[in-house]
């Protein structure tokens, strides 16, 4: 049952990285920042889901490890950073490491905050 819900969880969460991704794409051509608000919003979505200690076990994998890990993506970070470097756009690979890295250890520390 467990394994089902983990796959539905990450389908789910898939589906809603991809509606982000082309927004994206609409709003900030050429630029990761779909990507970077993805992971920053997926971050905090893992801090409350794991600092939230009443959820049931069943719950928390459905959440954490699926919805969490369907939408959010550390490979297309890296793609997006390997294109911005081979496009030699140095101060956006810059602003975007580090914002991606600074908001989204932020956001998960405000989801742990917010179930303590």
């Amino acid at each position: 049952m467990i394994w089902l819900m983990i796959g539905v969880g990450a389908g789910t969460g898939a589906l809603c990285r991809y509606a982000v991704t082309m927004a994206g794409k609409r709003w900030w051509p050429e630029r990761p920042i779909a990507t970077m608000l993805i992971n920053i919003a997926g971050a905090f979505a893992a801090g409350l889901v794991s600092g939230w200690a009443p959820l049931p076990v069943l719950a928390r994998s459905l959440l954490l490890v699926g919805v969490c890990g369907g939408f959010t993506t550390f490979s297309t970070f890296a793609v997006d950073m390997a294109i911005l470097l081979r496009n030699r756009r140095w101060s956006w690979t810059v602003v975007y490491a580090a914002s991606s890295m600074v908001f989204g250890l932020l956001a998960a520390w405000l989801g742990l905050l917010l179930t303590a």
